[in-house]
Formats: C-alpha cells, sequence, structure tokens
C-alpha cells in the first residue's frame, strides 16, 4: 500500500514531491541526487554551530531535500500530527513527543563522554523520534556523525552488515539503552576522520540511498489502542 499520509498521492505524487512523480523507485532517486547535492552545504553549516538543536536538526533536513520536497524542514507534528507512523514492527514516536526524544539525543550526544560510550544509544533515540515523513535515516547519519566527530570518534560504516545493522537498531527502539546497538557498533569504531572526509563517510552508510524508508500509517493517534502502544513505549525511556 503506497505511503500517503497527505491523501492526495493521486494529484501530488509521492508526499506531495515538487515533481509530482507517482513512482517510488523514481523518486527515491531524486531524494538522493537530492542528498547528495546537500550534504556537503549541511555539513559546513552545522560545522559553524557551536551547540546543536533542534533546530538544525529541522535545517539539516530542509537542507538535503528541500529540491524534492515543499515540507522539507517540518516535522510530523506539523505534517502528520494525527497519524501513527509505523515501520515494520517499530512505532515511531508520537508526533507531540518527537522534539523529546530528539533533545534527549541531541543533549546527550554533544556530553563527549556519554558519545562516546553510547552511541547507539543516541542513534536509538534519533531513529525512534522518526521526524519526518521521509529522509530520516539519512538526516539523523549526518547529525550523528557530526557528534561522533566532535566527540574524536568515526564508525566505519562502510564495513558495517545492513541486516545486522537494522536488527540490532529495531532490538534499541524496542528495548532502549540495553547496549543492543552499542554492542553492534562497537567494533566499528575508528578514530575520527578528517572534516572534510565526512561526507564521503557518510556516504557509504549502507541503505543511505533510503531504500529502506518504507513507513507505514497505523492509524489515528488518538486510537485507543495506538495510545497504549505509545505510552508503553515511553515508559521504557527516559524524559528529559
Amino acid at each position: 500500500m503506497t505511503f500517503d499520509p497527505f491523501g492526495d498521492f493521486e494529484t501530488q505524487g509521492y508526499l506531495r514531491n515538487l515533481a509530482k512523480e507517482k513512482d517510488p523507485d523514481i523518486v527515491r532517486r531524486l531524494e538522493h541526487s537530492s542528498f547528495m547535492t546537500g550534504i556537503d552545504a549541511a555539513l559546513e553549516r552545522l560545522a559553524n554551530v557551536k551547540h546543536l538543536s533542534y533546530a538544525d536538526l529541522l535545517e539539516t533536513h530542509k537542507t538535503l531535500f528541500e529540491a524534492v520536497y515543499p515540507w522539507a524542514g517540518q516535522d510530523r507534528s506539523t505534517t502528520a500530527p494525527d497519524l501513527a507512523i509505523s515501520k515494520g514492527p517499530v512505532l515511531f514516536a508520537h508526533p507531540d513527543d518527537i522534539q523529546r526524544a530528539a533533545h534527549y539525543a541531541l543533549a546527550h550526544g554533544q556530553d563527549r563522554e556519554f558519545m562516546r560510550e553510547k552511541p547507539g544509544v543516541i542513534m536509538g533515540y534519533l531513529a525512534y523520534a522518526h521526524p519526518f515523513l521521509d529522509g530520516n535515516g539519512r538526516t539523523i547519519m549526518v547529525l550523528h556523525g557530526v557528534m561522533a566527530q566532535r566527540a574524536g570518534f568515526s564508525i566505519d560504516w562502510a564495513t558495517t552488515g545492513k541486516a545486522d545493522y537494522l536488527a540490532a537498531l529495531t532490538k534499541e527502539l524496542d528495548d532502549p539503552d540495553k547496549g543492543y546497538l552499542d554492542a553492534y557498533l562497537k567494533p566499528y569504531i575508528r578514530k575520527a576522520v578528517p572534516a572534510d572526509r565526512l561526507a564521503a563517510e557518510i556516504a557509504q552508510v549502507p541503505g543511505i540511498d533510503g531504500t529502506d524508508e518504507q513507513n507505514e500509517i497505523l492509524g489515528n493517534t488518538s486510537d485507543p489502542a495506538l495510545k497504549a502502544r505509545y505510552e508503553q513505549q515511553e515508559l521504557k525511556r527516559k524524559r528529559v
């Protein structure tokens, strides 16, 4: 089933893309081209930001995907405030909780000691926040890469396995801060790459072309069963 949170796929194409293209494969190629074109500008901007904020997360998404989507840089609390979004077994944060999850990741990800010790926890909270209707993985990879570099290390993503990484991430999302993703990433931690190589390193992340982003709409956030799931998930997570 087509992911159509706006309800206008037939007239506006997939996620209201500027080309009004309906073929998901073509849209993915447009996204990847936009990402590769915008990543240097996104990293250059972040390099000039002393303390990364939620606004910087939004601006990074806009820089990476504004050539494809008119809503680039707007999170789900604006674009889909009443929809429960999932991917496979994972129910992402309620729109009202997106910022809280992202704030936790950004605050602790800029604590050098915490980031070095628990890079998987930071990635897990960013992934759980899932701020956008599309482009989440690439956006958070950029932010995570910058925070890791500032903490004095990089992750050798090119040597990771996509299936194994996604399995560890799924466990992290389901049962956060138990070390699942930290344990997976530990063998791939290396000395921080120079700033001028960071874009190339991120470009080697398995699945960075966006083929893994296949979101689903589970229903309305007001549904009692979904409200119970949201509450259960939030009880597992630290609040800030």
